[in-house]
């Protein structure tokens, strides 16, 4: 098995959505200097590294995500100057800090695209992807946008397309042009060297599309379909990623996650792998998907343990040798975990525990989303028009025209909207929540009276605290890090379990998913040995018991030594 210690793998990550995490100035959006404010916090959870989603110069188009200059700070955010005193002090607290890299695209704002706009023959063109239409004067392909309706965008100026996977205002820059590549790279060097931890690489398996761009198959004889065959994973993916490593990367100790929508796990391997030097890990989309039908993210099914289970499970062992995981349930685009994948209501402080459980005790990185370790939860806006993000809108609005119910699409968005997970921090119960003085760009999830983190932080047993000791345990325990992962009770229909192992000690992990009282059994080649309740979030009477009733959402861990 691969040992190889590394201090990423030995880190707990903290991801800040900084519009949502803490306003300074009262404008109601969360800004540098608010994150400056709560560093401390931070360091009181005891994260070892903070992921900044972007703040770079935006239009906002896609909250961030569209860039118009990748070396300046968005003027909502603070200065430049702001940002040097957040490096600064959070390298001082001992916290590794990383950023956003979104080379896929950028903005249409950027001045690349301003050049490459201008004419067919302009030195900047081939930055990004033109095409001429087709005969009929349609779209080169028919490959649709991640954010609903064509990926591609017509531009009178010079009577061509240009190709934007995901809003039309962010345009796809074209990773076949080496002058592309080289800013990319001049750029990266430039936030290294100013002292920056690693980069976590936003749909970085899209940069290398198959080329002359084909149309997608389309037997159902749709407008626009998902191309993703066509720019996933696609021939020179590889190739970049380790000229990438070459040119920038080897020269500096620094951490990478690459969001890579559509890998396997073997794909991962590849990826992950030390010698091959292309990332330190990814972030994958499987056990995020179960929940979704062949219609894609919107077409909501029920999800069973069994199908999360065998996924988490297939992940662990296929990058156990080779490789490292990332593990995460939820982030800026994924709805908050404890309504998704536990229950947010009676057993909602249990429930949490139980899966952050589950998850920190893994092998692999673990992420935490900003309000994750307060127990935030899915909110439901009665408006649309309480929504801000353009995926859900667009999605709403294309949905409504096709003649669906206002009431069935809000079901949808409950579930799955991306504004779940960025409705702002709770830190307290004041006026909006203590996120800003003023009026907040998106309205707070009504329930900050109830859960916050003022609250968690005065009560001893509270998640924020079951977090801290779960985080404790990585940074103590060789074994939560570099153990074996096998699960146990494989096909139990209510506990997900598995057993960690390194040398003479032995980890065993229940969970119970649901809030039934399942009974399980300790295993038998491990009854005799010396047992510790290792961690657990109720409290646990008999430790000697080779019986275990587990309660409504109940997880404990035991740990065994030989």
């Amino acid at each position: 098995m691969q040992q190889t210690k590394k201090w990423w793998k030995e880190s707990v990550v903290y991801q800040i959505y900084p519009r949502s995490f803490n306003d300074s100035n009262g404008d109601g959006i969360g800004d540098i200097k608010g994150i400056i404010e709560k560093l401390d916090y931070l360091k009181k959870l005891g994260v070892d590294v903070i992921w900044l989603s972007p703040v770079y110069k935006s239009p906002n188009d896609d909250n961030g995500y569209d860039i118009s200059d990748y070396q300046e700070i968005m003027d909502e955010f603070g200065t430049m100057d702001d940002w040097d005193e957040l490096l600064k002090e959070a390298h001082s607290r001992g916290l590794r800090l990383i950023m956003d890299l979104v080379v896929n695209h950028s903005s249409d704002e950027h001045a690349w695209f301003a050049e490459s706009r201008k004419s067919k023959d302009h030195p900047y063109r081939d930055y990004y992807i033109w095409r001429p239409g087709k005969e009929d004067g349609s779209e080169p392909n028919n490959w649709e946008s991640a954010f609903s309706g064509s990926a591609w965008e017509y531009d009178e100026a010079t009577e061509e397309y240009f190709l934007h996977l995901f809003s039309k205002k962010q345009p796809d820059l074209n990773w076949e042009n080496p002058s592309v590549r080289r800013e990319v790279y001049d750029m990266m060097r430039w936030w290294l060297d100013k002292g920056i931890d690693g980069f976590r690489m936003d749909v970085i398996n899209f940069i290398s599309k198959v080329p002359g761009l084909p149309d997608a198959p389309n037997p159902q004889g749709k407008k626009y379909v998902p191309g993703g065959d066509y720019f996933m994973n696609g021939p020179r993916i590889h190739e970049f990623l380790h000229e990438m490593h070459n040119e920038v990367m080897k020269d500096y100790d620094m951490m990478t996650v690459g969001e890579m929508p559509g890998v396997g796990p073997q794909e991962a391997v590849r990826y992950t792998q030390e010698d091959r030097e292309e990332v330190n890990m990814v972030f994958q989309f499987e056990h995020v998907d179960l929940d979704s039908g062949p219609e894609g993210k919107w077409d909501l099914r029920p999800l069973k343990l069994s199908a999360l289970r065998d996924n988490l499970v297939k992940w662990q062992k296929a990058l156990e040798k080779d490789g490292w995981n990332s593990l995460y349930m939820n982030n800026h685009d994924q709805p908050r975990m404890v309504s998704r994948f536990a229950n947010d209501g009676k057993y909602r402080e249990e429930s949490a525990k139980m899966l952050a459980t589950l998850l920190h005790m893994m092998r692999g990185t673990p992420y935490i989303y900003q309000g994750e370790e307060l127990g935030m939860t899915n909110v439901k806006f009665e408006n649309i028009d309480d929504y801000k993000d353009i995926e859900t809108l667009n999605m709403y609005n294309e949905k409504r025209a096709e003649g669906i119910a206002h009431d069935e699409l809000m079901k949808r968005i409950y579930v799955k909207g991306r504004d779940n997970a960025r409705t702002p921090v709770q830190w307290d119960d004041s006026d909006h929540a203590g996120f800003t003085s003023g009026t907040p760009w998106i309205r707070l999830n009504p329930n900050y009276m109830q859960i916050n983190a003022k609250q968690a932080l005065e009560d001893g047993k509270s998640i924020f605290y079951y977090y801290q000791q779960l985080i404790q345990l990585r940074h103590q325990y060789d074994i939560v890090v570099y153990g074996s992962f096998d699960v146990i009770l494989n096909d139990h229909e209510e506990v997900f379990a598995y057993k960690r192992e390194l040398g003479d000690e032995t980890l065993v992990v229940y969970c119970n998913f649901y809030d039934r009282t399942p009974t399980v059994e300790i295993l038998r080649d491990y009854r005799d040995r010396d047992r510790h309740l290792f961690i657990s979030n109720y409290e646990v009477e008999d430790l000697k018991s080779n019986e275990i009733t587990l309660k409504p959402y109940e997880t404990r861990v035991y740990h065994f030594k030989n």
